[in-house]
């Protein structure tokens, strides 16, 4: 066998092997990023903790204004010229047989804000997936606290921090079965690229490496949320009136 007589399979793995470790340094640097960021974005919402909580809340309550709305002028087109203006939205009586002392709302209110800071959708703005289904969680937080025992808030509770409330189940495994491994792994090459643009072009990473003083950004974040609550009070101020 000559010098350099090498099997033909050779370059195929290295060039797998290349691919291979291409996908552990982006996954590296993609981990450092969201590390940083997410560490960052977790200032932030200890410094917003209550703007956070109120902007969810009064989106939740908008949402649910939207939709009465919705039904109300669907009932006006199936009824027509017979139908009669509702005097506001639905009353619904809450439920008083839930009351509790005031250690227990103090304490409702603990797990409340703790599990509301650890599920808010704006710590999924990098993952799409997962933002609907934060939100669905928030939605369900809010009603268990607002209409619910502590019992029930602290099961719900245990439930987020498990993990199972936002777990989201991949097909990668089985995907990987049914393909080429070196398609997977080119895939894989290109997902991470374009995670990795995504992360690197954040807001929030962009003020941590920019800024001067990162911390700063507070400020704007808090004229932000003032804003937007100033804005979702007025398109709600009706349903305030009423328990929907």
């Amino acid at each position: 066998m000559t010098k350099n007589t090498l099997p033909v399979s050779n370059d195929h793995e290295q060039e797998q092997l290349l691919l291979k470790a291409k996908i552990i340094f982006l996954q590296k640097e993609l981990n450092d990023i969201e590390q940083k960021t997410n560490a960052f974005e977790a200032v932030l919402r200890s410094h917003l903790i209550d703007e956070l909580i109120e902007e969810q809340e009064l989106t939740v309550l908008y949402k649910k204004v939207q939709l009465a709305k919705k039904e109300k002028r669907f009932a006006q087109k199936k009824k027509g010229k017979n139908f009669k203006d509702l005097e506001g939205l639905k009353v619904i009586a809450k439920n008083t047989a839930n009351t509790s002392s005031d250690d227990d709302q103090k304490e409702k209110k603990r797990l409340y804000r703790e599990a509301m800071l650890f599920v808010h959708p704006d710590k999924f703005s990098m993952h799409d997936e997962k933002i609907d289904l934060a939100t669905e969680v928030t939605t369900k937080l809010i009603e268990i606290y607002q209409n619910g025992n502590l019992a029930e808030l602290q099961i719900f509770h245990t439930h987020i921090f498990s993990g199972n409330a936002l777990m989201h189940f991949s097909e990668n495994s089985e995907k990987i079965s049914n393909v080429k491994e070196d398609s997977y792994l080119q895939n894989e090459v290109e997902k991470l690229e374009k995670q990795l643009q995504i992360a690197k072009t954040k807001h929030t990473y962009k003020v941590l490496t920019e800024y001067e003083n990162p911390l700063t950004f507070i400020d704007e974040l808090k004229e932000y949320y003032q804003d937007r609550i100033f804005k979702l009070k007025k398109r709600t101020r009706k349903a305030n009136m009423f328990d929907l």
